[in-house]
């Protein structure tokens, strides 16, 4: 076979365009890290139906009482155990008041106790764990014991003598949950903050001269603020579970005032005369409430994990 003669033209040696503009150009738009967060959670469709009850179950905590006229205290003994109706839309309960009305009455007492103490458990367990995790040390020693100590009695039972001890009201509840409801959030702190504080960065700060307050509220809480967040959005369906346990006992919200654990409680006399939907009403928006806050929470935490971005 011969070979075929190489052939040298012009176009050969023409000098290459000049694209290197093209080459360099940015093909996909800079993204910051909540936007993508948020677009990640978007994707999360399980997590979005869940923020969406949540949502709507806020709305109707605020709107839900005044729409059909009745308020949530109002006793007419000529209108008790009504079955669902199309003047009582959940009924009423063993002293005639519209158990609508004290349905979303208590969604409105119900979430406020749980978002208030996962609120000040924030506010503490980000103060100590973070002062015990700079500090280090004989103080990092002493300050995890006592914690301990604390966390090694039971939640439930500390909230219940706390309880006895003081007036019962929406207030003692929020302050009995809080007791020792920070020291998870604490202890999530400080081992954050031990693995950041061995960062370049943390110790180019302290080197440059940067006080300890100055470095944990510029550099700790917001390299940590994604697990954090996914712990607030787990401690409030805990603290509304725990407050309802509590006016289950007896020992929550008192009357004319009604919480979801005190509906709860005052339908059990009524199941056995068949009325089942005293207790049913409560029962689903409380379960409601709790799946809708920890689906959410797993979707913001697969959203906050930086590993998971694309």
């Amino acid at each position: 076979m011969s070979k075929q003669e190489l052939k040298l033209t012009e176009e050969m040696f023409l000098p290459a365009e000049d694209n290197y503009k093209e080459a360099e150009k940015i093909a996909r738009p800079s993204i910051s890290y909540w936007a993508d967060v948020w677009r990640r959670l978007l994707e999360n469709k399980l997590a979005m139906l869940g923020l969406i009850v949540i949502i709507i179950l806020v709305i109707m905590a605020i709107i839900g009482p005044h729409l059909n006229g009745y308020s949530y205290y109002e006793q007419d003994f000529t209108k008790k155990n009504l079955r669902p109706n199309a003047e009582h839309w959940f009924g009423t309960d063993s002293a005639g008041r519209d158990l609508f009305t004290r349905s979303w009455y208590g969604a409105r007492i119900s979430l406020f106790i749980g978002v208030m103490a996962a609120l000040i458990d924030f506010i503490i367990g980000v103060t100590y764990g973070g002062i015990s995790a700079i500090k280090g040390g004989r103080v990092d020693n002493a300050m995890m014991r006592i914690a301990e100590i604390l966390y090694s009695i039971p939640y439930l039972l500390v909230v219940i003598l706390v309880m006895i001890v003081m007036e019962k009201g929406i207030w003692p509840i929020i302050i009995a949950l809080s007791i020792t409801g920070w020291i998870q959030m604490a202890r999530l702190v400080r081992g954050q903050v031990l693995q950041l504080k061995e960062q370049e960065f943390v110790q180019a700060s302290n080197a440059m001269g940067g006080k300890m307050g100055w470095i944990l509220r510029k550099h700790m809480i917001p390299n940590t603020l994604g697990p954090i967040l996914v712990n607030i959005t787990l401690s409030v369906p805990t603290a509304i579970f725990a407050e309802a346990t509590l006016s289950f006992l007896g020992l929550g919200v008192q009357a004319p005032q009604a919480s979801w654990g005190t509906l709860v409680n005052d339908s059990l006399g009524s199941i056995h005369v068949g009325h089942f939907y005293q207790l049913f009403i409560p029962a689903i928006l409380i379960s409601l409430t709790m799946l809708a806050f920890n689906v959410f929470g797993d979707g913001l935490r697969d959203a906050l994990d930086p590993r998971l971005r694309e």
